[in-house]
């Protein structure tokens, strides 16, 4: 058998070869709720790659070994009475998770403990999450165009901050990837990915009460079971830096490289943009896919990036830097949801086929 590559980058030219070598492991969920139902929406490793979350839109979430398989090992979370649209680990703590349903709520677990520690009233249907990367604040788009930030320190639970109007939804968001959140990219309807300041700017009325800034100005969120009103409707605005003029339809998925080098775009055009992230200018496009990019996503190494859709079967592996076809792997159904491994292994987890989960090189394999 080949020596394992785990933990060192693979070269174009014996990537094929190597990847070919991995095997598929899947994981079968059996708490469906009904024929047809169990349709994951939502996958993310947590930042070492031992653990993998799914939320489905039976409002089943879940929490994977994936060195153990089978549902025995596994962790249900219970709590969601709606469609689990998105999950994120917290960047600093591997066994925080949070969740966005469409039943108007973010909640917050300790996976060790099984246990939700917080739920936040969004104050409408969730639709996405994007952590800050030193994990002092969660940023919660809904479905009717506004987002929620939800502040978080050691001293007090998740907080639920102003509310930020937008324009057109927003589909994903992404902070800056090391230190306090000072960067904001957003996608837009209009093919845009906007690039803001964070924090944002106070209205010119509500800039400060009784000395204190605009989040300290919020109501705590719920614990376990109990409720609490919804965020206070005041929309600050966010400073725009740039925009990136990406694609000719909505930009839907959005993925910056382990390396801060490029950020992968992906649209409801079928297209992958990658910007350098030194100049903000498109090196190449990636077209080989067959409908609406719903999540982009690069190898741990930044290396290889991956698409997902919702349409057609199949997809591909594509070298960032030359953004030639590496490696495709064959579904039996679209898969919208993927994520590379986060942490040293050529793994990709993906959604979309009727047996379940799927973890290409989970199984095994010489790579």
């Amino acid at each position: 058998m080949a020596p394992s590559t785990a933990g060192k980058s693979v070269p174009k030219d014996r990537f094929p070869t190597l990847f070919a070598t991995l095997k598929t492991q899947t994981y079968h969920d059996p708490s469906t709720r009904g024929p047809g139902s169990h349709t994951i929406r939502t996958i993310a490793w947590n930042p070492t790659g031992h653990l993998i979350a799914t939320g489905s839109s039976d409002r089943t979430l879940r929490i994977w070994n994936p060195e153990k398989p089978q549902v025995k090992n596994s962790t249900e979370l219970r709590g969601h009475t709606g469609s689990i649209e998105r999950v994120a680990w917290n960047p600093i703590k591997e066994a925080e998770l949070a969740s966005v349903s469409n039943d108007g709520t973010c909640r917050f677990w300790d996976v060790r403990s099984k246990t939700c520690i917080a739920t936040v009233p969004l104050g409408g249907e969730g639709l996405t999450i994007g952590w800050a990367s030193d994990g002092s604040l969660a940023l919660v788009g809904r479905k009717d165009d506004f987002l929620v930030p939800i502040y978080l320190t050691p001293e007090s639970p998740p907080t639920a901050g102003n509310v930020l109007r937008q324009p057109l939804q927003t589909n994903q968001t992404l902070f800056n990837p090391v230190g306090p959140p000072s960067t904001l990219l957003l996608t837009t309807g209009d093919g845009c990915v906007k690039v803001c300041s964070w924090p944002p700017a106070p209205p010119p009325a509500t800039a400060a009460v009784n000395g204190l800034s605009p989040h300290q100005n919020t109501r705590a969120v719920s614990h376990s079971r109990s409720s609490t009103p919804a965020p206070r409707s005041i929309s600050p605005s966010l400073p725009l830096l740039h925009t990136l003029q990406a694609h000719t339809s909505a930009c839907v998925s959005l993925a910056l490289s382990p390396t801060s080098r490029y950020l992968a775009i992906g649209g409801s055009d079928a297209l992958i943009s990658l910007y350098d992230t030194y100049d903000w200018i498109c090196r190449r496009t990636l077209s080989s896919l067959s409908g609406s990019v719903k999540s982009v996503s690069f190898s741990w190494d930044g290396s290889y990036v991956i698409g997902g859709t919702d349409e057609g079967t199949g997809f591909d592996i594509a070298h960032v830097e030359t953004g030639e076809t590496v490696a495709r792997i064959e579904t039996t159904a679209p898969a919208p949801c993927l994520s590379w491994h986060p942490n040293g292994k050529y793994w990709i987890a993906y959604s979309g086929d009727p047996g379940g989960l799927k973890i290409v090189g989970a199984a095994g394999g010489g790579m």
